[in-house]
């Protein structure tokens, strides 16, 4: 296999390159939207996941909601999220996440979630019960899902897509060799099933899907999943770089990769047919989300 080309020292540590270094926003946005989220006692995944955009985002007055809980029940290498003994369900979270969404002013609602492997439908229901909380309080608002595989069970992912979001996003996060280091109880070809699935239930619903570079992937294993992600039609992809959210975080950078180098895969990636290709080292799956949809699902053609 061909492996993506390495920097010319070994990353070290804590050290990064110049193109992974940004100014703090100005103003009080970032300040607004904490206050807020503290407020109404919500979990965002900027937060929890330690993004490095949260500034730029909050100073924005957007943030990715995380409902159920902030412990999750996979320990993923990749993940700074805690793990352990989940919390219990907050019945009322949906409205109050609508109520957070109003007085943010979103236009582009995205909801994510801690993975629930102790819960019958793996929380599906309370995804459900949040887009339809959202919808009822701002009809005029695009809803983004960010699931978790709910352990392959076709019956919670019904009910997601039944609640009308219109885009459903599920992160194939890395290649599939490198799944047991950085995924642990993850599942590739779940992980394609669930997308599957949804693209087969409702053709118009846009799917999109997340990988982080430098990993470990060789070129060869990223282009093979991306023709595996139009072999499903997915309509949306989106290309980040790995940081490791601490420096003695299980699953170590293999690599940074250079913006041009992001350019290019892009470019290669866009004429396998996805509506949309972002890539970039900060992209993250709900970073601008609202400028990532297209105007059409794939299969709507």
């Amino acid at each position: 296999m061909r492996a993506l080309p390495v920097l010319d020292k070994p990353t070290a540590p804590g050290r990064l390159p110049a193109w992974l270094k940004r100014p703090l926003p100005k103003g009080n946005g970032n300040a607004f939207t904490q206050t807020l989220l503290d407020d109404l006692k919500l979990e965002t995944v900027c937060e929890n996941a330690k993004c490095p955009n949260r500034p730029e985002c909050w100073s924005r007055r957007t943030a990715t909601f995380m409902v159920l809980g902030n412990v999750c029940t996979r320990p993923c290498g990749f993940c700074s999220v805690p793990k352990g003994e989940p919390l219990a369900v907050e019945t009322d979270e949906p409205e109050r996440l609508a109520e957070a969404a109003v007085r943010l002013g979103l236009k582009h609602v995205v909801i994510t979630s801690v993975t629930r492997d102790d819960l019958p439908d793996g929380g599906a229901s309370h995804f459900a019960a949040c887009v339809r909380a959202v919808k009822a309080r701002m009809p005029a608002a695009a809803v983004e899902v960010l699931t978790p595989d709910f352990g392959g069970n076709a019956a919670a992912i019904d009910a997601v897509v039944a609640s009308g979001p219109e885009v459903f996003n599920h992160n194939i996060e890395t290649v599939p060799r490198l799944y047991r280091a950085a995924r642990g109880r993850a599942e590739y070809r779940r992980s394609l099933d669930l997308l599957e699935r949804v693209k087969n239930t409702a053709p118009a619903m846009v799917t999109k899907a997340g990988l982080m570079l430098g990993v470990g992937e060789t070129i060869d294993e990223l282009f093979d999943v991306l023709a595996d992600l139009r072999a499903i039609r997915c309509d949306v992809v989106t290309l980040g770089q790995y940081l490791a959210p601490t420096y003695k975080h299980s699953l170590p950078v293999a690599r940074y990769v250079p913006p041009a180098e992001f350019d290019d895969i892009a470019a290669k990636a866009r004429l396998l047919g996805f509506q949309q290709v972002v890539a970039g080292p900060f992209v993250r799956s709900s970073y601008h989300a609202d400028e990532m949809v297209p105007t059409r699902a794939a299969s709507a053609d």
